[in-house]
């Protein structure tokens, strides 16, 4: 896969047929909104089992590559040239190198306390990996004890110029789509984090979001008083199915599966990595304090 890291499991294999067929997408092979072959087809080309081939397309689904739809296949909904970059840092790399969000997180969970502020467009990709945590914490592989998280997001009265129709900007469903799904995983975070207090699985848990008239350009993850994740929003041009049916080509952002820059403050309070770290945190404080509601 050159160095194209997708997700953070499904094996080797799985891995290795998502690099391929995104290596399609980007070279023109699979054009917007081809059908990629069936199940069958692809799993005979590369020498592996269906339930492989089934891994790497929710890779590739995962990614806002591709969308799949049961008794109709898996279609490309997005054709952007993958950038290849490296997902985890190179012996001696200095802080800024290019990682998933999943390792991360799972490592600021298996403190015994965790602290995290999130400046998202919507909270999908943080759902995500709290599940995941979820999981963990509800087999024993971790066991934290308290859990502090702040979220920030676009005012749902703010005109946020994406996603939206790429032949009608004007076109009010996909503004309703995006506030429909932050409120989804929004209400799936909070569910999630109130569970585990309830059971007292973790016993401390504090969770607050809140609304802001900014749109978000890039998203912001802080871990801990430690770790820095940033990502910028990249629009793009990909397929969106609605809840009628339909399709629309729009103009969107993806954030799912997105690769972010890490920084880290070390010892040194000159280094790239502290600087950053500490003034994302001012940045996210101020913005929290003085413009939030």
């Amino acid at each position: 896969m050159s160095g194209q890291r997708i997700g953070d499991g499904g094996g080797k294999e799985s891995l290795r047929v998502a690099g391929v067929l995104l290596d399609r997408i980007g070279d023109g092979t699979y054009p917007l909104g081809a059908l990629l072959p069936p199940q069958r087809e692809l799993a005979e080309e590369f020498g592996v089992s269906r339930d492989t081939v089934q891994r790497a397309l929710r890779e590739l689904a995962n990614g806002g590559w591709i969308m799949s739809r049961q008794g109709s296949g898996s279609r490309v909904s997005r054709v952007v040239k993958p950038q290849r970059v490296s997902a985890r840092a190179p012996s001696g790399a200095k802080p800024g190198w290019a990682v998933t969000l999943g390792p991360i997180i799972s490592r600021a969970f298996e403190q015994p306390e965790v602290a995290l502020d999130v400046y998202t467009l919507t909270s999908e990709s943080l759902d995500t990996h709290i599940r995941v945590q979820e999981e963990r914490i509800r087999t024993g592989e971790i066991a934290p004890q308290r859990i502090v998280m702040r979220m920030l997001l676009p005012s749902e009265d703010l005109a946020v110029p994406y996603p939206r129709t790429k032949d009608d900007p004007h076109d009010p469903r996909l503004g309703d789509r995006l506030h429909k799904l932050t409120r989804r995983h929004t209400a799936s975070v909070r569910r999630v984090l109130r569970a585990l207090e309830l059971e007292d699985l973790v016993p401390s848990v504090e969770l607050e979001i809140r609304h802001v008239e900014l749109t978000p350009t890039f998203k912001l993850y802080l871990l801990n008083g430690t770790d820095a994740l940033q990502a910028l929003y990249e629009p793009v041009e990909r397929l969106i199915e609605l809840e009628d049916g339909s399709e629309a080509l729009a103009v969107d952002v993806l954030g799912l599966g997105a690769t972010l820059t890490h920084y880290v403050k070390d010892d040194d309070p000159d280094s790239t990595g502290s600087v950053f770290v500490a003034s994302s945190q001012a940045w996210f404080n101020s913005v929290w304090s003085l413009l939030a509601t």
